[in-house]
Formats: C-alpha cells, structure tokens, sequence
C-alpha cells in the first residue's frame, strides 16, 4: 500500500511539474508577443513574473512582500492592466533562490480572497518606456483640499435621500456657504443655479458623456465627497487622461474640457494609481511602471453644480453641439481623419496661407531668439548645418564660421533668402533632399507644430535625425500650449496687455512687428506625403483613430489656447501684398470688427504641443537621446543628439 500511494504522489508531482512548465513557456510566448521581451533559460538577475500583475488584480505592496523574502530588490516593474510584472534582485544568486521558490506557488490575492498560481521566467535587462505625465485637458481644474473634513461631514448630512429627484434648484445652507467661497477664491466665475447629488458604490460608474451644450453654461463643477476617484477624459481624436480626484477636491470643466471632452468613470472596485502618492495627490494617472498599483474604491459621493442656460449655445465646438447641429462654419476644416485629409488640410491651411503672406510674415521676422543664436554660436568653425523650415533666413547668417544651408516649403519665402544672398531651396520636411549623416547639426524651428497628426510630426523629427551624422546635434522648438508658465506669462500674452484697451489683433498696427518674433510662426514648412509613419507615444493615444468630425476652432489671437489643434489667424496688411496674388477671405460674424475690415485675413493651422509631447516623441526614436529639454517664451525646445 505505502508503494502504492508513493507512486501515485510521485505522478501527481510529475503531472504538475508538466503543468507548470507548460503555463512557464505559455507567458514566455505571451511575453515575446506583447511586448517582444525574449525569456532566457540561464539565470540572471531579473525575473518576469506571470499571473501577478495590476491587470489581475495583484498590488505592488502584496507582490514586493513575496518577493523581497529572496533578497534585495532592486526593480519592481508593473506595467498597467498587464497580468505580469518583472522583478530585478542585487544579485543572480538571490533572483535563482526566488525562481526555485516560486515558479508554481499557489498564493491568496490580498482584498479579492482568490488564489492563484505563479509562473516564473528568467529575462535579461527590462527596458520599459514611461510614458511623459500628461497634461490636463485645456480649461480643466481640480482643486485639492477645497473643504476641511468637518465641512465635508455637514454636507452630507445636508442630503435628503428620501426625495424622488437627485436634482435640485435650492441648495442647503451649507452648499451656498461653500459656493461663496468658490467665488471668493476664484475657483469659479459665476455662481450655479442647480445640483445634483449621486451616491456612487464600488464597481458603479458613470458612460463617457459631454454635459448637454444648450441644457448648461460653460463651467460645470464636481465636488467629490466620501472617497477619490480616477475620473476618464478623452478628445475626439482618441487621446485619453485619467485624472485623481482626490476625497474633498474640486473637479472644474470650463471651455474645451467641458464642451468638446467627453468624461466619465469606468465600473470597476479597484482604480490604478500612484503608488508613491496613495492617491491623494491630484494630477494624471500616467504608466510609470515603477510606481503603480491598485486602489481599492469606497463609497463616493458627488455634488454637481451647474448654471441653467437661457439661451442657445454657440461655442466653437459646433461638431458636438446640439444648438448648432446641423450648421457647418464655411472655410472651417475638421480634425483630419486620414493620410489624406491630413495632407489636404495642410497645404490649404499652411502651404497656401505662407505663399500668401510671404512678404508680410517676413516683414515682421527680423529679431533671432537668443537661445537659438547661442546653440548656433556654439557650433565649431566649419560645421555643415541644415535649417529645415528656414523662412526668411533669419537665422542663416548667424554665424558666419558656419557652413549653412537652409530650405522651406514656401517659394516665396526662399525667394526672400536668395534676395539676402543665403543658400535656401525648396523642400517639404518629410522629405529634405540632402545625404544622410551629412550635416554636424540642424535646427528646426517653429516647424513641427504645422503637421496635423501625431504619425507627421513623428516622421520629420525622424527625417531630422537621418540628416545629421552620429554624435550630431539638432535644436527643435515647438508651439507651447501653456503660454503661461511657472506664473510667468509669455510675450505672445503680454502683448494683448499691453494695448491697454484696445482689440489687439495680430498684424493690424505697428506694435505687432516689436513682438512677432516672439511667436513660432518662423516657417511654413511642411510635408505632402509619407511612406512610413509609426504609430508612437501610444502611451498619450495618439495612434488612436478620431472618433469624431470635430470641427477645427480658430483661436482669438494673444490669449490662451483652449485646443491643441486649431486655426490662427494672419491679418494681411495690404501694402504687403503682391501684384496678382488672391487672398482667401475668410467670413467672419456680422458686426465683428474683422468683418469690417478690408485686411484679407487666413487662417493657419497649428497643433500647440503640451508640456512632455515634444520630449516623449523625440525619446520614442532609438536613433537619438535628448540631450537638453526647455521652455523658452511660449515654446517647447529640446536638443537632439543622433546615436
């Protein structure tokens, strides 16, 4: 009988050896498939651990208590919604001893009571790109700690949940009180006129949804009582934010976050957060695989406050409104939705306008920017550098011990470079006709931010790094979205103060030629077409498809933009103007002032990069490092180094 019975535990521990290695090269395949991480049958220090990750419900802090039994760890790396993590020891020693200990271990997921089993697979060095934090979408806020706790308990107390409608148009005492407030403090502009109060348990959530445009004003605001929650953005052209709200914050949708973004929460117990800040701290939720984990959710309660609109509404965003459903704004595009479209948007709305106002647009770029003398300055005597997008030349003739070269989509404004006696031909940046690892460095500025999609942008980025030879440098600057920063504003925002009074316009009066060279508006370069475009920083959902014909905004000229995709104007001034040359008069609203004007005005399309954008799609090339990354006057800038 004790034969017997050995023999069957022997062939019960067979049959489950044969299991374990069976689910080991399943992940390992898994792993190769997803994420092209190679599994190694030799020992090393890092371990990927499969049927352990955030996807299924395992936390950071039970999964370091289990591994950090075998020794120092160095790395724990949890990449969001993934079913697996990866885990570096001090030491192969110690990363053998967890291997042997844990490949087929049955463990008890802390908060669900499940158990599941661990497959262990050893894997040479994990390289894992973070994704840049991103920016909160335009004309959103939260505000942290915006009532005490004690404040908090009364308005809870205030609710009477016997009432068949949630929805009320007099609010309790405490509610005004904390309304007061709002306005005194500047959180809000105009005080609400109705609320709504939701009770939400774990695992409820609200569909993705824009509140109704004619239904409500322009802010809309969310007090967030009981416990945090990671609330869901996304813009029509797929990119998606998560965003903390904090127990107690202040969550304000004004402008583009309230009428073009939609926002809601996904059903689910548990939210993805930073580990590092417990959820506490408000800002996106962005995949830091270092710094993730999962958060139960508690009972939450939401008072939504919102002013009644009397009368329809007409915003910029008419694709999305249902007061103007149906009505289209003559001469004004959509968010290209293909290769096609992208290219057509393009050459009427930056090729044309710039062949247009090549005289008046280089009439008021004459100043360099200080920053980009001295990266040229800063050059050896003799290199050899390209100035894609070079305009009217204006940085061509900066350093005389250079040997520089300059092109630009515009035959006017390279015209204008031949009229300075500069080197400058005619060319699109996705396809710039110079030998690879020809060039010491390159500059390219006020370019990039032309392209309409994120696959554009990417491949002349990409073009730039094929130009200039290993160890080469290359300066990029870009559009900024936040044109004020660090509590400073830019020059480009200053100036509309600085009229005191007056409806400042771009190009409509002397003062305009003092600040123009402050603005990224250096050239009209662009592209016509691409063979190879990369569908990159997937992290931000820019390879996202649009889900939406949302129409582009045009951008009232020196104040902050409310879109990172939208239309600028140029007003031409008529003493510019070339002989023969058509203008493509816009339309504007009766009795505006530009309507009775005789000055032909175009619009430009730009896409204003957000803080980080430029700086992940430059680290998403492994032909390039960045060396240098700043901020100067209203513009992204980073500096290059080709591998």
């Amino acid at each position: 009988m004790e034969v017997g019975k050995t023999s069957q535990d022997h062939l019960k521990v067979h049959k489950m050896k044969k299991k374990v290695l069976r689910k080991q090269v399943r992940a390992q395949h898994t792993l190769m498939r997803h994420e092209g991480i190679e599994c190694v049958s030799h020992a090393t220090q890092s371990l990927v651990v499969a049927n352990a990750g955030l996807g299924n419900g395992m936390s950071r802090h039970q999964l370091f208590r289990i591994v950090e039994e075998y020794g120092l760890v160095e790395t724990l790396l949890m990449p969001p919604n993934k079913p697996y993590s990866f885990v570096k020891y001090g030491t192969t020693e110690e990363a053998k001893k967890a291997f042997d200990a844990l490949n087929g271990k049955e463990v008890t997921r802390e908060d669900f009571g499940q158990n599941i089993v661990l497959y262990i697979n050893f894997v040479e060095k994990v390289f894992w790109k973070n994704v840049v934090p991103t920016s909160l979408p335009p004309g959103l806020t939260v505000v942290e700690k915006v009532i005490s706790p004690e404040e908090e308990r009364r308005m809870l107390e205030s609710i009477d949940w016997t009432e068949d409608e949630d929805t009320q148009n007099g609010f309790p005492g405490i509610c005004n009180l904390f309304l007061e407030k709002c306005l005194k403090r500047g959180y809000i502009k105009h005080k609400p006129d109705q609320l709504t109060v939701n009770q939400y348990e774990p695992g409820q959530g609200i569909p993705p949804h824009i509140d109704t445009h004619s239904a409500f004003e322009d802010e809309i605001i969310s007090l967030s009582l009981g416990a945090e929650i990671v609330m869901d953005f996304k813009h029509p052209d797929g990119h998606t934010v998560a965003i903390m709200l904090p127990q107690r914050s202040l969550l304000v949708m004004a402008g583009e976050s309230r009428y073009l973004w939609t926002h809601g929460i996904t059903p689910r117990k548990y939210d993805v957060i930073q580990a590092s800040e417990l959820g506490q701290k408000v800002g996106t939720i962005t995949a830091d695989v270092g710094d993730l984990t999962l958060n139960r959710r508690e009972t939450r309660t939401s008072f939504t406050f919102r002013k009644v609109r009397r009368s329809p509404c007409n915003c910029i965003y008419s694709s999305v409104c249902d007061s103007q459903k149906g009505q289209q704004r003559q001469g004004q595009p959509s968010f290209p939705l293909s290769e096609m479209e992208a290219s057509k948007l393009e050459q009427e709305h930056v090729h044309r306008v710039y062949e247009e106002i090549a005289a008046h647009f280089s009439s008021t770029r004459h100043s360099p920017w200080p920053q980009i003398v001295e990266f040229l300055r800063s050059l050896p005597k003799g290199a050899i550098v390209a100035d894609i997008g070079c305009g009217n030349g204006k940085y061509l003739g900066i350093n005389k011990d250079l040997y520089m070269i300059g092109c630009d989509r515009s035959k006017n404004l390279v015209d204008i470079c031949g009229e300075k006696d500069f080197q400058a031909f005619v060319c699109d940046a996705l396809s710039v006709p110079i030998r690879s690892g020809s060039c010491d460095a390159c500059i390219s500025i006020a370019v990039i931010h032309h392209f309409s999609t994120a696959e554009r942008r990417l491949a002349t980025i990409r073009e730039l790094a094929r130009l200039l030879r290993p160890g080469g440098t290359a300066l990029v600057y870009v559009w900024a979205m936040e044109q004020e920063y660090k509590k400073q504003k830019s020059k480009y925002l200053k100036e509309k103060n600085d009229s005191k009074g007056k409806e400042e316009e771009i190009n409509t009066d002397t003062a305009r030629g003092l600040l123009s060279d402050q603005m990224p508006d250096g050239s009209s370069q662009d592209s016509a077409s691409s063979d190879q475009l990369l569908n990159d920083s997937k992290g931000k959902g820019c390879d996202a498809k649009p889900v939406a014909d949302s129409r582009l905004p045009v951008h009232t000229n020196r104040t902050s933009f409310h879109s990172q995709d939208l239309l600028v104007p140029w007003h031409l001034k008529s003493d510019t103007k070339k002989k023969g040359e058509s203008a493509d008069i816009l339309s504007f609203p009766a009795g505006s002032k530009e309507s009775q004007e005789l000055s032909p005005v175009f619009h430009r399309y730009y896409h204003v990069f957000c803080e980080g954008e430029l700086e992940a799609a430059c680290r998403s090339l492994d032909c390039v490092r960045v060396q240098k990354s700043y901020y100067d006057q209203g513009n992204w800038c980073v500096v290059l180094e080709k591998l």
